[in-house]
């Protein structure tokens, strides 16, 4: 099985040529029961072993973690009586950099290279977390000193945000690029907080702060996109990523905001998320990127449950629920394309040609 990373590299290296890549492109197109402008390809699995490398490499990382916490320990460097020790996240982070070497350098395999990526770099977020902790002293983050907490999260989102930057040089993996981006956004997050001070009359200003960096992830996420329209390198896959990243960092502080997380939901503020849905269905469907759709999936089908209990259909409001949803969804996917033409060709088209192809035909890929 090759992917299209597999055919990209395999033109730069002169094994194939751009036109014969191009030709199996369109084969294989043609080949599908759904054009390639329906799909939203992100290499995730190459194969079988992928699973078996990963879970083989989980139990590896959890028995490194483990002994790692245990070495802790007995050398008195742990938060707290019985808390984590530096060690753990220390032993994980090494681990994954040295099976990286093997499972992504030389094997190229995707959903292990995944995985390691997100231990390496959350190991060595965590090692600089409870390293700061011992050294500053526990004392220092009692209630009340949230700001000594923000300049921790801070600096260890800034050797986090190194940690991923050195793993992209070495292994340019494509969730690289967004591990960063959250370790940037970690940094900013905790500056503000040190600035703030008292989280819980913050609450807001935090939250419009994490909107605002969602929403400079998802332009940087456009800015990988648009530099492959055609879908066809690891660029789009770098976007893919991002968007993931993104959705929740601008779905989650919207609705919150509104006061949409409080447990109820009154007719008017149902009607406000179905609104607001409907607004990132069609912002999806013109990036072609269902990450909005998904992230937001839970509040409206929190919203509409509410509207169903509230005009009567008290016992059946969850079904309800999701049989309108579902079939949504469903109908959506099954017209995706045709959805997508009518959204975008209404666009100005200063904008339509920063947005992937409407009609990505099989073409020599660009320079990943």
């Amino acid at each position: 099985m090759y992917s299209q990373n597999d055919l990209d590299e395999a033109v730069a290296s002169g094994a194939l040529s751009a036109e014969a890549a191009a030709s199996l492109r369109s084969f294989v197109d043609s080949q599908r029961a759904s054009p390639a402008v329906d799909e939203e390809n992100f290499r995730l699995i190459t194969g079988f072993n992928d699973i078996f490398v990963s879970i083989a490499s989980a139990i590896m990382l959890f028995a490194v973690g483990w002994i790692g916490q245990s070495i802790g320990q007995s050398a008195g460097l742990i938060v707290d009586v019985d808390g984590p020790s530096p060690i753990a996240p220390l032993f994980v982070a090494a681990t994954a950099w040295g099976l990286a070497l093997f499972f992504t350098a030389k094997r190229r395999m995707a959903l292990p290279s995944i995985l390691l990526l997100l231990a390496f770099v959350g190991g060595t977020f965590l090692t600089v977390i409870f390293s700061l902790v011992l050294g500053i002293g526990q004392d220092a983050f009692q209630q009340g000193s949230e700001s000594v907490g923000g300049i921790v999260a801070a600096v260890s989102g800034a050797v986090a945000a190194g940690a991923a930057w050195l793993h992209w040089k070495n292994f340019r993996v494509p969730i690289t690029v967004a591990a960063g981006a959250a370790a940037v956004s970690a940094i900013a997050v905790g500056l503000l907080i040190a600035m703030l001070g008292e989280v819980a009359t913050s609450q807001n200003a935090i939250l419009g702060f994490v909107l605002l960096l969602g929403i400079g992830v998802f332009l940087f996420a456009m800015r990988w996109d648009s530099s492959d329209q055609a879908r066809v390198t690891r660029r789009s896959d770098v976007a893919f990523w991002l968007h993931l990243l993104a959705a929740p960092m601008i779905v989650h502080p919207v609705f919150t905001l509104l006061g949409l997380n409080d447990g109820t939901a009154t007719i008017g503020e149902g009607l406000v998320v179905i609104a607001l849905y409907v607004a990132l269905g069609l912002t999806a469907l013109a990036i072609d990127r269902r990450a909005l759709l998904v992230s937001a999936l839970a509040y409206v089908l929190y919203a509409l449950s509410e509207l169903f209990k509230q005009v009567g259909a008290v016992e059946l409001n969850i079904a309800l629920t999701a049989l309108v949803i579902g079939s949504a969804l469903l109908l959506l996917s099954a017209f995706w394309h045709q959805a997508r033409s009518m959204v975008v060709r209404r666009l100005p088209e200063a904008l339509q040609s920063k947005l992937p192809l409407l009609d990505r035909m099989a073409s020599p890929a660009p320079a990943a």
